[in-house]
């Protein structure tokens, strides 16, 4: 299906699903108070798997088989490891901080793929890198002292950032269904395996807040996804960031959590990074009468990543 494309209406998209990011880690945060992070990881890719299945299995048992079970290992592993990271950060530190940190991913993919694909890096693209990494400085050490749960954030991004790399080497030979399939499939027996020693009974109130997951997760999803569908990235992507302020807000109404001046600083810097990144990426691929046809999507190319000459 080939969506009309509308600026506004990509936007609102991408707002709608930065909200409902905001709200599922508001409800991580409340369930972490009192369940251990290996039950919410896994309950996330149990229930998410639960409502997969269905959709997956549409095609039969042949369409799932793969020749890179090795590449799919890989984003299974660095996209829960990722989840586990940021789910614990939510658990202890700031609302809004766990959202800015998540953020980081779209400036440290060009680096991944230059490391692991040898692409080259545009200017404009590790001028970002250098400005995110600043504000990253100023978010995580804004004493001088290292504040390791934040570190254990930033490492999820880096974890999210390899995933994502990993789904566009998948892309070459693997239909996204197969990827999804073995993502779920992998995340659910992984986070599994923690809960022979982190399982404890849920209350009826702490089961609402695990099964409610899943759902705002695929809702936050499916508007992303319609979101870019309907606009180019580099013209709505820099909306990610409103899921700053939604985290901000739910973190001052829910647990009293204000910023101070330093985190602000580290904020803008990161959002300046980011749109940099958006820019290199619009500069690099014309926007302009291109429709996004959502039966055959493909992962983007990451901002200010260009093909080596090696291919």
């Amino acid at each position: 299906m080939i969506y009309t494309q509308n600026i506004t209406a990509g936007a609102l998209y991408i707002v709608a699903s930065e909200l409902l990011i905001a709200v599922m880690g508001a409800v991580i945060k409340w369930a972490a108070q009192e369940l251990p992070n290996e039950m919410i990881v896994f309950f996330r890719n149990f229930f998410g798997l639960l409502a997969l299945t269905p959709l997956l299995l549409r095609g039969g048992i042949a369409g799932l088989k793969t020749q890179v079970l090795h590449l799919h290992l890989v984003r299974a592993l660095t996209g829960v490891a990722a989840m586990y990271c940021f789910f614990y950060a939510l658990a202890h530190i700031k609302l809004a901080d766990a959202m800015l940190l998540k953020l980081t991913t779209p400036i440290l993919i060009p680096m991944v793929a230059f490391i692991w694909l040898f692409e080259t890096l545009s200017r404009s693209a590790r001028i970002a890198l250098l400005v995110g990494f600043g504000g990253v400085i100023l978010i995580i050490r804004p004493d001088l002292e290292v504040n390791w749960v934040m570190l254990i954030a930033f490492a999820g991004s880096v974890f999210a950032a390899v995933a994502k790399v990993a789904i566009r080497r998948l892309s070459a030979t693997e239909p996204a269904v197969r990827i999804v399939f073995y993502f779920a499939v992998i995340a659910a027996f992984v986070s599994a395996i923690p809960l022979l020693w982190g399982w404890r009974s849920p209350s009826p109130g702490q089961w609402l807040m695990l099964l409610a997951i899943g759902p705002l997760a695929t809702l936050a999803q499916l508007c992303m996804t319609r979101g870019y569908a309907s606009a180019p990235a580099s013209r709505v992507g820099i909306f990610t960031y409103s899921s700053v302020i939604f985290g901000a807000s739910l973190g001052w109404l829910f647990w009293d959590e204000l910023w101070d001046l330093t985190s602000v600083a580290g904020a803008a810097l990161v959002a300046v990074a980011g749109g940099m990144a958006l820019r290199s990426a619009r500069e690099d691929v014309p926007d302009e009468g291109i429709a996004w046809n959502a039966t055959d999507a493909r992962p983007a190319e990451p901002a200010g990543v260009t093909r080596s000459r090696a291919g």
